[in-house]
């Protein structure tokens, strides 16, 4: 069983930057394969980025250019660096992490983009 938790969501004006982070558990955590999503209220869950075991990552056409992710294998967490926020990218993202078939998701933090 793999445990996340989210952090670092806030309220942020739009062109402005915020770094989510999240926390997992076990002792395999450099060979899972983490993800951000999020889901904007109404919608459904979108993938954001993802980045796998060998540090290869991926992003969504709506954010590439704008967001970083990456991981400390040391600390188990994952990050999203968000930067030129803006209005849509206002949701709630959540950390999901992949190994040996299984999916694991955490409980998300909220991120609004507004003046």
């Amino acid at each position: 069983q793999v445990q996340l938790v989210e952090s670092g969501g806030a309220l942020v004006q739009p062109g402005g930057s915020l770094r989510l982070s999240c926390a997992a558990s076990g002792s395999m955590f450099s060979m899972y394969v983490m993800s951000w999503y999020r889901q904007a209220p109404g919608k459904q869950r979108d993938f954001v980025a993802t980045i796998s075991s060998g540090n290869s990552t991926n992003y969504a056409d709506s954010v590439k250019g704008r967001f970083t992710i990456s991981k400390d294998n040391a600390k188990n967490t994952l990050y999203l660096q968000m930067n030129s926020l803006k209005p849509e990218d206002t949701a709630v993202y959540y950390c999901k992490a992949r190994h040996l078939g299984y999916l694991y998701w955490g409980q998300g933090t909220q991120v609004t983009v507004s003046s």
